[in-house]
């Protein structure tokens, strides 16, 4: 497969595989810019731990590879993360949900893991966080501009697993 890469795949390809190998998973983050916020995503996770890779939108640059990496440190353990269930110890006072990413999601937010998954096979979840005083991206009472700054990854836009309010927050 490496032979159809560019160089900088090459090179991409050659990164993951080596943070995957002595860190358990590779963390890459895409900076903020004039058409969203920033994200951060795992690669290698379904590889090494056959758990689901996972993507988190909008979170403080630092703050992503933190809660990405207690993803997977947990989950490689075997804990399972269940769609539309809360969360509240991966950050103090800040709960955590998690949700099915829809394939048509996966080469915008997901697409280095394409170097190591070709045809796309593989599952994901995102991470989404709510604010500090707990506003989901879908609450009426979120602050303005939160559902945009934080998409839901679904066909939808909004929670598919389970409904918000009646099995999930």
């Amino acid at each position: 497969m490496t032979e159809t890469l560019v160089p900088e795949e090459s090179d991409l390809l050659e990164w993951i595989v080596n943070q995957a190998e002595t860190r358990g998973n590779a963390v890459i983050s895409v900076a903020a810019d004039d058409s969203g916020a920033g994200y951060a995503f795992t690669a290698c996770v379904w590889a090494l731990h056959e758990v689901p890779e996972a993507v988190v939108v909008g979170l403080p640059e630092q703050m992503a590879p933190i809660l990405l990496d207690a993803y997977v440190d947990r989950a490689a353990n075997g804990e399972e993360f269940v769609p539309g269930k809360v969360y509240d110890d991966f950050f103090e006072g800040v709960p955590v949900t998690f949700e099915r990413v829809a394939k048509g999601h996966y080469l915008e937010y997901l697409g280095s893991a394409f170097l190591v998954y070709p045809d796309g096979d593989f599952p994901a979840l995102q991470i989404i966080v709510a604010t500090p005083d707990g506003h989901w991206p879908w609450s009426a009472d979120a602050p303005e501009g939160f559902a945009d700054w934080q998409p839901v990854l679904t066909e939808s836009g909004a929670p598919e697993s389970w409904t918000p309010g009646v099995d999930g927050p």
